[in-house]
């Protein structure tokens, strides 16, 4: 371990030094708008691809900044674009969850233990509803006494605020209209959850059954989904945090099918180490087409690559020939 030396520097600092590593910069004023927004520490990641390797950060010739920018702009759409999916397939998963176990178990089956393994941390699930109603009821109460200190209005005014603000989640409204149970039920829980909570949720389900029932409405083996919506968990993370993604390598290795039923890639059939963002990709492309069958997700991805025809795919984890697959048609 060494001491920290380097200084703070401010962007007309960040420009020069930039110049001093070979980056050619033919507008100085926009490349300072766009440091001033984007920060030089976030843009470093995108310099990477520019730079000649183990040479102190030089850029190699005839890099710019616009080269930098535009990968930033390309990995900024290519988040959001799948967020776009993931949230899709997110809002279907709780649907499919809710759907199956609801009607099967009862409205409020998420409260039976006994349709959880037993590594399932069940009592985090009902603590997270627990303290998402008792947070409602504080908030109404603190809002029920700001209104009580309104001046110039009539009481029936005030009634009629505290109904309404009674009303604002119905993870408010449960908890002060029924005292049993004291949970809301299962279709409005799930909605609480985070999507790494619905993740376990449902890979802590105890009947494989149950499990196959919801895989089968995402056309895929339990085993899959299970795995899938693990990764898309961490993904969102990636996305929500506005984290580096294009060129990343998953700190995971998500199951892959060997033989399907549905359309797949066939260069993903081979056994390699599928890490990068191509298999994210082909998962999100699989589940789109299932729970939205007229999407037309693929042709917006296919389109942002040619907006951004520089952009290297292979180190995406992409095939060369990917968009001759019928899979992505």
């Amino acid at each position: 371990m060494t001491q920290f030396t380097k200084p703070a520097i401010d962007v007309p600092q960040q420009l020069e030094l930039l110049k001093a590593r070979g980056l050619q910069i033919n507008d100085e004023k926009r490349a300072a708008r766009f440091l001033e927004v984007v920060s030089f520490f976030r843009l470093t990641p995108y310099m990477r691809p520019f730079q000649v390797p183990g040479n102190e950060h030089h850029f190699v010739e005839g890099a710019g900044f616009r080269d930098l920018s535009n990968l930033y702009a390309f990995d900024r759409r290519l988040r959001l674009l799948v967020m776009d999916a993931v949230e899709r397939v997110e809002v279907a998963a709780r649907a499919m969850i809710s759907n199956l176990m609801g009607p099967k178990y009862g409205s409020h089956w998420y409260l039976d233990r006994s349709l959880f393994k037993t590594g399932y941390n069940h009592e985090q699930l009902l603590q997270t509803i627990r303290s998402k109603q008792q947070s409602e009821r504080r908030d109404y109460e603190r809002e029920c006494r700001r209104i009580d200190k309104l001046a110039q209005t009539t009481e029936e005014r005030k009634a009629a605020l505290k109904v309404k603000r009674s009303k604002e989640s119905y993870a408010r409204h449960y908890g002060l209209t029924y005292c049993e149970p004291q949970l809301m039920p299962g279709w409005a829980a799930l909605e609480e959850l985070t999507m790494g909570s619905l993740s376990h949720l449902y890979a802590g389900l105890a009947k494989d059954a149950d499990k196959k029932a919801v895989a089968k409405r995402m056309d895929l083996p339990w085993r899959l989904l299970q795995s899938w919506l693990h990764t898309l968990t961490i993904v969102r993370n990636i996305c929500a945090h506005h984290a580096r993604l294009w060129n990343r390598e998953l700190g995971i290795k998500p199951e892959l099918p060997r033989k399907t039923s549905f359309a797949w890639p066939e260069s993903l059939t081979r056994p390699s180490h599928h890490v990068r963002i191509y298999v994210v990709l082909c998962m999100l492309n699989h589940l789109m087409r299932t729970v939205s069958p007229d999407t037309s997700w693929h042709q917006r991805l296919k389109s942002l690559f040619e907006e951004f025809p520089f952009v290297s795919e292979s180190v995406m984890g992409f095939p060369v020939d990917w968009r001759d697959d019928v899979f992505w048609r």
